[in-house]
């Protein structure tokens, strides 16, 4: 055989020798295409909202490499869901790609207590929800600071600042409540803008607890009251009253309008 191919011309042997290589290259390629998967592709299944093994079970089965890329935690989802993936859901990929997830975590993650104590009140209260801290129960004490927080106390003890604190944890307040004890019907505060009402409320020793918005608000300063708890009256019309150092939550909106059952109804003999 191989006297037969020297006594062919070069030409013939070049041409022969290279009709080989491209049948070897193509029948390599072939076979790589087929190890590979070349060309073959899956649509990406919705694993958001689902426990993180369901959705790696999931994902893993439909042929997909999984990752946790990241753990967070918030307090509006559920522990231990997925928050979020990569590539989106229903995305067309390559078989053999990885899906990169975003959990949420089982456990809240601990955080450091901020320093309330010497703040006023609305302060006090705007720093717990910056630093996703609730607030508990709220007491008053004698003290010239009326409206200040004198004290912070988590599960029945005082805890200093940058303690390590579970995130979403309650934490009770003691405020001062003036030398003296002043007591007053709870004011009208419903037509009032957010501006008159802090403005009235400080005179009077009285904080803002609870501030719920309605609609959007592009001036809180300037936004109304359309609604207040403690009311002014009691069902029986008669006047509710509030003492110094303690809290009002209203709910306010940029436009006025007063709800047709902010009054109370008496009660029916």
């Amino acid at each position: 055989m191989f006297k037969t191919l020297t006594n062919k011309p070069f030409w013939v042997n070049l041409l022969a020798a290279i009709l080989i290589v491209v049948v070897i290259l193509f029948l390599f390629l072939k076979m790589l295409g087929w190890i590979t998967k070349h060309g073959a592709y899956l649509k990406v299944p919705a694993v958001t909202g689902m426990s993180t093994n369901e959705a790696v079970k999931l994902l893993e089965k439909e042929g997909f490499d999984v990752y946790i890329q990241d753990s967070v935690f918030t307090d509006t989802a559920k522990r231990g869901v997925v928050l979020k993936q990569l590539p989106d859901p229903n995305a067309t990929v390559k078989v053999n790609r990885t899906v990169f997830l975003t959990v949420n975590r089982y456990v809240p993650p601990m955080i450091d207590m901020p320093k309330l104590e010497g703040q006023n009140l609305s302060f006090a209260l705007r720093m717990l929800e910056r630093n996703h801290l609730k607030l508990g129960d709220t007491t008053f004490r004698p003290d010239f600071m009326m409206g200040s927080v004198l004290e912070q106390h988590y599960n029945g003890m005082r805890i200093p600042e940058k303690s390590k604190i579970q995130w979403g944890s309650r934490i009770d307040l003691v405020i001062g409540g003036g030398l003296e004890k002043k007591e007053m019907p709870v004011p009208s505060l419903t037509g009032m803008t957010f501006a008159e009402a802090k403005a009235y409320l400080d005179e009077n020793g009285i904080s803002f607890g609870a501030i719920i918005t309605e609609g959007t608000i592009s001036d809180t300063a300037s936004a109304y009251i359309i609604k207040q708890r403690p009311e002014r009256l009691d069902p029986d019309n008669m006047l509710i009253y509030i003492q110094s150092g303690q809290l009002m939550d209203v709910w306010i909106s940029q436009i006025m309008r007063v709800p047709v059952d902010s009054l109370p109804k008496k009660k029916e003999n």
